[in-house]
């Protein structure tokens, strides 16, 4: 029998708000709760605190796994620092770091909704804001997307252990990225400087 009266209408709607709500609020109960204010543990080691590995000293004793191609870059870079110079350092010149630098921020939060994951990065008072978008759409061509210090980021939650929630987040950035003070794609890598698209060798 068809609905014909407004009670019966509101009714159902309310019925239907009440079926979408448990359905979200048992969708929302799979991913983590990482709310909070993070904090970075990275020994600074009297030099920068900012590193690929915190483990290490920065510069040669980083030993990241660069391409041949890059490592005369960072090289040249720290070559310039010990002369006194800024070598290939963005920050230096007040420009945001960028990917994958803002990850090592000292204090971050994690904003974690079904579609997309916002992280935000604090360093030296200033905000880094980045999206990863956790919805399954597709990589965008270039063309379609303005270029960014942060690039674009799809990511995929991961349940590992099986207990029907997600405990792990594997994302993937691209570019375009938007250029520096040079004329070519570079960005900034923790300790490192800046990296354009091969910089890190492959690695399992």
């Amino acid at each position: 029998m068809f609905c014909r009266s407004w009670t019966c209408a509101f009714s159902l709607a309310a019925v239907l708000m009440v079926a979408t709500d448990s359905v979200r609020a048992a969708d929302e109960a799979k991913f983590p709760n990482w709310k909070g204010q993070w904090l970075a543990i990275n020994p600074p080691f009297g030099d920068q605190i900012i590193k690929f590995d915190p483990t290490k000293r920065s510069g040669p004793w980083q030993q990241a796994p660069l391409t041949r191609e890059y490592q005369k870059v960072l090289e040249d870079s720290m070559a310039d620092q010990a002369k006194g110079g800024l070598g290939n350092y963005p920050t230096a010149r007040c420009i945001p770091g960028g990917m994958p630098r803002m990850m090592a921020a000292p204090r971050m939060e994690y904003i974690i909704t079904p579609d997309t994951t916002y992280i935000v990065g604090n360093a030296d008072d200033l905000l880094d804001l980045r999206r990863v978008f956790t919805d399954g759409r597709d990589w965008p061509k270039d063309s379609e997307v303005d270029p960014t210090y942060l690039g674009y980021s799809i990511g995929k939650w991961i349940d590992e252990d099986g207990d029907g929630r997600y405990d792990v987040l594997e994302v993937e950035t691209r570019g375009p990225f938007r250029n520096f003070e040079v004329d070519c794609e570079w960005q900034a890598v923790p300790g490192l400087g800046l990296f354009g698209d091969h910089v890190l060798a492959p690695r399992r």
